[in-house]
């Protein structure tokens, strides 16, 4: 295969999405739809109310986005080593094959983002001010951006896992680490808070809580319902209502994903380097 890397792209994204439709893709829609309706009815009565709750509501939203991102593609290239190997030692170019299968994940992320927004719009009020564009707009933005970043690290865990049973072990370390580094569940300090700059939780929580402006008053009267007269002293400089926090959000997660990208071809190179 002689092709230009534009030519073999095209062909590689065509025989995955091929491959997607024949393996049943409809089925990651629905998984995104069901996950995105239960966690819409958990959160949605509560979000906006007060700053805990409203904190906890879009770390669910995030920690599902990142979920539903990662299941898409953590399988996809470790399943067809030995295909790529074949294919590397006809003149694949991996650069193609990967970039093909991220460019179908942004189409697959794109589809789960527009129904997991519809989803969690029926029981969530989201009109607000927004910082840039519209609130709408920048939520459905950031809500993709989770879903499609998460699915290009999947693809690096992927090439790295030798298997698809190697992949799926490390799935669970790969989740817990992006509950962990968001900096809701536990207050991050020192190396922990250095490592969550690499994480999509990081930045998943500090674009939702710009663009609610988590730390305006209205959030500052009461921390919970359950302590009426406690209010937070400090605030989180993350969440501050303003366009830098929100592109430096989004910025970071496109960064973090390029990396991935590039950690993915580099690792089936290496893989198939004595081809």
């Amino acid at each position: 295969m002689g092709a230009s890397f534009s030519t073999q792209t095209s062909v590689y994204f065509k025989k995955i999405a091929r491959i997607a439709m024949r393996e049943k893709a409809w089925k990651f829609i629905v998984f995104a739809g069901i996950i995105a309706f239960i966690v819409a009815a958990v959160v949605g009565g509560d979000m906006f109310s007060t700053y805990d709750d409203t904190k906890s509501g879009f770390f669910t939203i995030a920690s599902a986005c990142i979920w539903i991102g990662i299941f898409n593609s953590i399988q996809s290239v470790c399943k067809e080593h030995e295909i790529i190997r074949s294919e590397y030692r006809q003149g694949m170019k991996i650069s193609s094959y990967i970039i093909a299968n991220v460019l179908w994940q942004a189409v697959l992320s794109l589809i789960q983002s527009v129904l997991t927004f519809v989803i969690l719009c029926i029981f969530v009020d989201f009109n607000s001010d927004g910082i840039i564009l519209s609130a709408y707009v920048e939520y459905f933005t950031t809500i993709y951006l989770l879903i499609f970043c998460s699915a290009v690290l999947g693809l690096m865990v992927s090439s790295v896992s030798g298997n698809p049973t190697t992949a799926m072990t490390i799935m669970p370390f790969v989740l817990i680490l992006q509950l962990i580094m968001s900096g809701v569940l536990f207050e991050l300090e020192g190396f922990a808070e250095g490592l969550a700059v690499i994480t999509f939780s990081k930045w998943g929580m500090s674009a939702f809580g710009s663009i609610a402006n988590l730390n305006s008053d209205s959030y500052s009267l009461a921390i919970s319902e359950a302590f009426p007269n406690v209010v937070r002293l400090e605030e989180e400089e993350c969440f501050n209502h303003e366009a830098s926090n929100l592109l430096l959000a989004w910025g970071s997660c496109a960064l973090i994903a390029a990396v991935c990208v590039v950690v993915s071809i580099v690792s089936i190179k290496l893989k198939n380097k004595d081809s």
